[in-house]
């Protein structure tokens, strides 16, 4: 059986691509500080292999490449809170850098050549044309995205001096929940926004924030691509697949190719949880373009990755399902 290395998979999108694996018939091992994963998801509800610990810590990598047979790696262990990138950029500059730096010599002095990377489409920075293609210039806008484009760069290098394959994913706003309600998102804070929308809707919180409602828009909000984290992870593991028969490095982005609003994201939750959910207005956020979205064709084309959960509807029913389960 081959056996894969999931570096962060007890958190939020990590805990899916693991659940994508084993459904697919991978052995996996899990390695996560846990500062934002949970243990109970890794070790209860996936009864996967927990390796509690820190991608910056050399000698337990070693140890985990000497010891276990890894075919590959997919990394998720990146801190990715923008506002607190800009607040704290040293955070973001060691863990996700360095960090990442860290694993890629280990892997490359055990000879473990696969690597399938969480990147995003912050590495692109303002939109210039929408959507969004792979060749789009990329100008990251906060440390966050920076540290993401520099990884994207140091995977170029590796290739280059020491053959290590890679699949890097940019991807969008990532939301839902596994149709089946096994696992969902859980963020300590959390700054998504339909689990935010969903928790007003639980009378968790008060109410939901818009930030900015006079953008060049439809109805005046943000639009944003939502993409189902069951449909990120499966595009993890066609990637992973891609790269074990041999393929070439590549970047792809994962989004739907459909925007919607926040004021459409609201209308929808309260239509599939049958609750009123009070709404804040408040001024535009710094740095927060009016539409993000991005093209996928390329994943399409090359990984054969088609999204089967792309109706809004489903997306938020899923992500309903597990927060009424997780938290009421």
């Amino acid at each position: 059986m081959t056996t894969i290395l999931v570096t962060g998979g007890a958190g939020y999108i990590g805990s899916h691509a693991v659940l994508a694996l084993q459904r697919r018939g991978y052995e996996v091992i899990v390695l996560d500080n846990l500062v934002y994963g949970h243990r109970d998801i890794a070790e209860k509800v996936l009864k996967v292999e927990l390796v509690v610990g820190d991608i910056s810590d050399r000698s337990l990598l070693d140890d985990l490449f000497a010891t276990r047979n890894i075919a590959a790696v997919m990394h998720f262990s990146a801190y990715a809170y923008v506002g607190e990138s800009v607040s704290d950029p040293a955070k973001y500059y060691r863990n996700n850098v360095v960090g990442t730096l860290t694993l890629l010599e280990a892997m490359a002095a055990a000879s473990v050549q696969k690597f399938v990377f969480s990147s995003t489409c912050a590495t692109y920075g303002m939109p210039e044309t929408i959507p969004i293609p792979e060749n789009h210039p990329q100008n990251p806008i906060n440390p966050y995205g920076a540290t993401k484009l520099m990884v994207e760069q140091i995977l170029k290098d590796f290739e280059a001096a020491y053959g290590l394959k890679s699949v890097s994913f940019r991807y969008f706003n990532a939301a839902g929940a596994d149709p089946t309600g096994l696992i969902g998102e859980d963020h300590h804070p959390e700054t998504h926004l339909i689990p935010l929308i969903l928790l007003a809707a639980l009378g968790k919180r008060d109410s939901i924030s818009i930030f900015g409602t006079d953008y060049p828009t439809r109805d005046g909000t943000c639009i944003r691509d939502y993409i189902h984290v069951t449909d990120i992870a499966q595009a993890h593991v066609l990637g992973l697949e891609y790269l074990l028969q041999g393929g070439e490095t590549e970047i792809f982005n994962l989004g739907n190719g459909n925007g919607f609003s926040v004021r459409e994201m609201i209308a929808t939750a309260q239509a599939v949880t049958g609750r009123e959910i009070p709404v804040a207005l408040g001024d535009r956020r710094p740095g927060d373009p009016p539409s993000l979205v991005g093209s996928s064709e390329k994943a399409r084309k090359s990984l054969g990755w088609h999204p089967q959960y792309s109706d809004l509807s489903q997306i938020v029913s899923h992500a309903w399902q597990w927060h009424q389960q997780r938290h009421e």
